[in-house]
């Protein structure tokens, strides 16, 4: 669970975290629209409208596999009749829900909501509260989706760069004087073919022919964590050929570490909203 972002809506901060990879709103700073001191009682009002009820079982019969449905058949017949009251915790022990969590602690204590149920609260606040609500949601999104595509581009441009030290590497260590201009383009596609193997096992040409179909090259078509990993592996190449490695001796090392960092990066939460963009 990561820390709180807070968006303003007409001067109420409102937090949101994220919770594998989904975002949570706090309905307790949502709830301060209508009772600034006790807003957990705002929360409670809205429970007890049969509505709602419906609409959370909706909720999580879409998106929760564990949901408890006969403990929510128990809490529906209730709903709507004057004694009935339930709370978010006894709501949650009930039903099994997940659209819906409460944080106690120092900070950011209180309940926190699924976007689409926090949406639902701030239609229920008031309709004009609902419209800021989701300006201000938008925009911390579409900061959000800036930032995903800024890291994206970087990591493109750390690729160039290290292309560039890559291959002066190889023209200053490997490349001897007065060869022809073919030469020396057969040794920088034979050493660019020593990265293609330790991270993609197959050489340029190799995946040309499998790809005919396909405009440019495997590169292209790399996703986030090999685009990531190529650019380390270039740099080590660099040093490698530095030290006077032999071209054998290189592919082994490149290899492995190509394997150690993907089976890093394909479990990073990081890297697989990049790969959705």
């Amino acid at each position: 669970m990561k820390n709180n972002r807070i968006i303003n809506v007409e001067g109420i901060g409102i937090g949101i975290k994220e919770v594998n990879t989904q975002k949570y709103v706090s309905l307790t700073d949502i709830a301060k629209k209508k009772n600034s001191k006790e807003p957990r009682f705002v929360i409670i009002n809205w429970l007890r409208n049969r509505n709602t009820i419906e609409f959370l079982g909706i909720w999580e019969k879409i998106h929760n596999s564990k949901f408890n449905r006969v403990g929510f058949d128990t809490v529906r017949l209730q709903a709507g009749l004057n004694s009935f009251t339930i709370s978010p915790s006894k709501w949650i022990e009930t039903t099994n829900a997940k659209g819906i969590f409460t944080k106690s602690g120092r900070y950011d204590s209180g309940t926190y909501a699924h976007e689409d149920i926090a949406l639902e609260f701030a239609s229920w606040i008031s309709a004009e509260f609902k419209l800021y609500f989701i300006k201000e949601f938008r925009r911390l999104k579409y900061e959000e989706n800036e930032r995903l595509n800024l890291g994206w581009n970087v990591k493109r441009e750390l690729v160039k760069i290290n292309y560039r030290i890559h291959t002066d590497a190889i023209k200053e260590n490997l490349i001897p004087q007065e060869l022809s201009k073919k030469e020396i383009n057969q040794i920088y596609a034979s050493e660019a073919d020593v990265l293609n193997m330790a991270l993609f096992g197959k050489t340029a040409k190799e995946w040309s022919e499998e790809n005919s179909e396909k405009k440019g090259n495997m590169r292209d078509y790399a996703n986030v964590s090999q685009l990531v990993v190529l650019a380390n592996l270039e740099a080590l190449n660099s040093e490698f050929i530095k030290e006077e490695l032999s071209q054998s001796e290189r592919i082994i090392r490149l290899n492995k570490v190509a394997i150690s960092q993907m089976r890093l990066l394909i479990e990073d939460s990081r890297i697989k909203k990049l790969e959705k963009k």
